[in-house]
């Protein structure tokens, strides 16, 4: 008789893994936020922009000042956005150093739910584990 084989045991997410995971589960939280405000910037440039076409008696100025706002909004929050994407990555780096240094695969890291690492509920999925 043979012995049984074992799927090797994916090792534990330590500590700083997961504070880190939750770091970016929070990140992503604040990005859902902003792409909110991008949305509604959007629409007020394109509400702005139809009044100007379709508007008989529309108010130059008022749209103009109507414009200017929400591309004003837009800007500002496209930029916070980059500056949230480069935290993304840099966090994203460090997680998947900590994985790293805990015995996971660069491919586990990538693939890993934050939202999972945070709540210590994530496993790797059997064909991922590092042999």
């Amino acid at each position: 008789m043979s012995a049984p084989s074992r799927t090797p045991a994916a090792p534990a997410v330590p500590a700083p893994a997961r504070a880190l995971a939750a770091r970016l589960a929070g990140l992503f939280e604040a990005d859902q936020q902003i792409v909110l405000r991008l949305n509604d910037a959007h629409h007020r440039l394109a509400t702005a922009n139809d009044r100007l076409w379709t508007d008989p008696v529309v108010d130059p100025l008022r749209v103009h000042h109507e414009v200017r706002s929400a591309f004003c909004t837009y800007q500002q929050t496209a930029e916070e956005r980059r500056q949230l994407a480069v935290d993304v990555g840099e966090l994203s780096q460090q997680l998947a150093d900590a994985l790293a240094v805990a015995g996971h695969s660069l491919e586990q890291a990538r693939s890993a739910n934050v939202h999972e690492l945070a709540a210590g509920t994530w496993q790797p999925a059997a064909n991922e584990i590092k042999r």
